[in-house]
């Protein structure tokens, strides 16, 4: 499984994040160890408290376990991945606490332990511990026969789409997939030699470059989102000097969304809004079905914890009801009888744990089932309204081409070599509206043999 780490502060914030249930449809507080506190946000505050008395910032130590989206994977896995990395980082014993999330069909775990030794009231050392996770996960992918990512057999096959927190909390706010973005940058920066081809790679795709108030080089989506060029390209900042030039030619962030604005003609804002429309349109008796889902989902694991508890109790008042009571309790006692039935009990409560742990994990493991089936209903409505964005872009640029007398020439020799004539954007959103994508033209069929 991948493993994710950082060294942070905040345990209140990070508590809430852990619990919420807007985000992640299904959480679950599986452990709290060696906290006072038995519920998440306390012991995250009382981590906290700990640390006031040291000069440690980053007092707890956050590690996400993320296995193949398609596997399933026993509590047991989990936990023992987690006990190695207490191991590898030296935090053996430190009070921690972990977390289930399930969403869109995927189930991870968060774990997160407390940095400061209550004993010395000094912050716990982690060098390297990137690396040992590392290590780790590709013994965790060895171990279980999973497919493992070609970015772990070597790291510069690393998938270059990858993103942070940062990235994926951009994507989210303009309604786009992180991977994608990183990939058009990408793309723009492989297919461009110079800063010219890189602006007119960027325009091609809707999206202006522009000198940030921090970053350097930034380009702007057309939903004015400001993304960093050297984060999203993955170069550094010297190589984006070199092939770009210094950032002060450049026009402002402000300036670059007041021209962008401009650009944005009143007919492509109309059919945007219309595509996104389209696409709520699509969503929403998709986003009933999952909430309804979600709620009937939680329901039963309610009511299978409840019953689970219920039967507990009772199978626990029958084990303490084996051992004898007063003097014939005693003389149990002396003869070893007693010792006898603690031992079954011991036995029988260990398989009625293991039992119900099975039943939590056939529920969970069906119900991640049912909800791939839809998420993969949801994941194609998304992909249809980002083609039909694509396209609509493409149109724009289009158009621009047309009205500019010095590319007038060029464009009918075009049309010439088509020998039809490209479809309207009323057409073409009418078309991919009954699921039909328009054909692609020519170029764009040889860039893509060309990839």
């Amino acid at each position: 499984m991948i493993l994710k780490a950082s060294q942070r502060g905040g345990g209140k914030q990070l508590a809430q994040h852990l619990l919420r249930t807007d985000e992640n449809e299904h959480v679950e507080t599986h452990e709290i160890r060696s906290f006072i506190s038995h519920d998440l946000t306390g012991a995250l505050t009382e981590a906290h408290a700990v640390s006031l008395g040291t000069r440690c910032k980053q007092f707890l130590f956050s590690v996400s376990l993320s296995p193949p989206p398609q596997e399933r994977v026993s509590v047991e896995t989990f936990e023992s991945a987690i006990e190695r990395i207490e191991q590898r980082t030296g935090l053996a014993g430190q009070p921690r606490v972990v977390v289930f999330h399930e969403k869109e069909g995927r189930r991870h775990a968060h774990a997160v332990w407390s940095r400061i030794d209550a004993e010395t009231m000094t912050a716990i050392n982690l060098p390297f511990f990137k690396t040992r996770l590392r290590d780790l996960s590709r013994e965790l992918y060895l171990e279980n026969g999973w497919k493992m990512p070609r970015g772990l057999m070597n790291s510069r096959e690393a998938d270059p789409r990858n993103f942070s927190l940062q990235e994926w909390q951009q994507a989210k706010r303009i309604g786009r997939d992180a991977r994608d973005l990183k990939e058009l940058m990408q793309e723009c920066w492989a297919v461009s030699d110079s800063k010219a081809a890189f602006v007119q790679a960027l325009k091609a795709r809707g999206i202006t470059l522009a000198k940030g108030d921090r970053r350097g080089h930034v380009a702007i989506t057309p939903e004015g989102e400001v993304l960093s060029v050297a984060r999203y390209t993955g170069k550094k900042t010297k190589e984006i000097e070199k092939r770009l030039g210094p950032s002060d030619a450049l026009p402002s962030v402000q300036a670059a969304r007041a021209e962008l604005a401009k650009e944005l003609s009143a007919n492509f804002l109309r059919l945007r809004r219309e595509a996104d429309q389209e696409k709520r349109r699509a969503l929403v008796p998709l986003d009933q079905q999952r909430a309804a889902m979600v709620h009937a989902q939680r329901t039963e694991r309610t009511r299978l914890k409840t019953g689970q508890e219920r039967r507990w109790a009772e199978e626990t008042r029958t084990r303490a009801d084996r051992f004898d009571k007063g003097l014939k309790g005693l003389w149990g006692r002396l003869s070893g009888k007693h010792a006898e039935v603690q031992r079954q009990n011991e036995r029988d409560a260990y398989a009625a744990l293991a039992r119900d742990r099975a039943q939590r994990q056939a529920v969970i493991d069906a119900q991640m089932q049912e909800r791939r089936a839809l998420q993969t209903q949801i994941k194609a409505a998304r992909e249809r309204h980002a083609s039909l964005l694509k396209d609509l872009r493409a149109d724009q640029q289009a158009a621009k081409k047309i009205e500019r007398p010095e590319q007038a020439a060029k464009v009918t020799k075009t049309f010439t070599q088509e020998a039809r004539p490209t479809p309207s954007m009323d057409d073409r959103i009418e078309r991919l509206r009954k699921g039909d994508r328009a054909p692609r033209r020519g170029r764009d069929r040889d860039m893509d043999r060309e990839r």
